[in-house]
């Protein structure tokens, strides 16, 4: 007899379907230039995504619907951070293709290994993408001093360069195993 799965209907799955719903109100706020608005809402959306996860294992409230949900907003969050942060001017249009194209390039992979049954989990170096993704996009957000573009943009460059690394690990790991 199998253990009865958790209800869709939980707490970790109703945050991530918030995070979802508030992207398009997250892209107005960057897109007409309310900058601390987007950061606090930025922020709130990056909690509850660390939230979401946390209760999920420690309640046993995992789903396949938060499996496959949580992820989709992760991406749609990031990409629409950098995507209006290239639009409304400050950040460069190259650090938003090199990003997309390793992130849609990993998920697509990540998609392939499952269906020849093989889970790709989130690596250590996958984390730290993540954070600092995150800290970059809100330096981006936040209306800092004019002296504060170098170092915000060196954080970026530094989330380019793990998100890059990370990418290139994922695939020299997978070409270890299947060889």
């Amino acid at each position: 007899m199998q253990p009865d799965k958790p209800s869709n209907w939980n707490l970790p799955n109703v945050l991530t379907s918030l995070r979802i719903l508030f992207i398009p109100i997250f892209a107005w706020l960057v897109l007409s230039e309310r900058w601390w608005w987007a950061f606090g809402l930025f922020a709130a959306l990056m909690i509850t995504d660390k939230l979401d996860g946390d209760i999920a294992r420690a309640r046993g409230l995992i789903t396949d619907f938060g499996k496959i949900a949580d992820p989709i907003a992760d991406k749609a969050l990031m990409i629409t951070a950098l995507v209006t942060l290239n639009i409304a001017g400050p950040l460069p249009v190259w650090v938003t293709v090199v990003i997309v194209v390793r992130e849609l390039g990993i998920t697509v992979w990540r998609m392939v290994m499952l269906r020849r049954g093989l889970v790709v989990p989130a690596s250590k170096g996958g984390k730290l993408k993540t954070a600092l993704q995150t800290l970059a996009v809100g330096l981006y957000l936040c209306p800092l001093p004019a002296w504060m573009d170098t170092p915000t943009f060196v954080v970026m460059l530094l989330a380019v360069a793990v998100t890059v690394v990370t990418g290139v690990q994922y695939l020299v790991d997978a070409g270890k195993v299947n060889s």
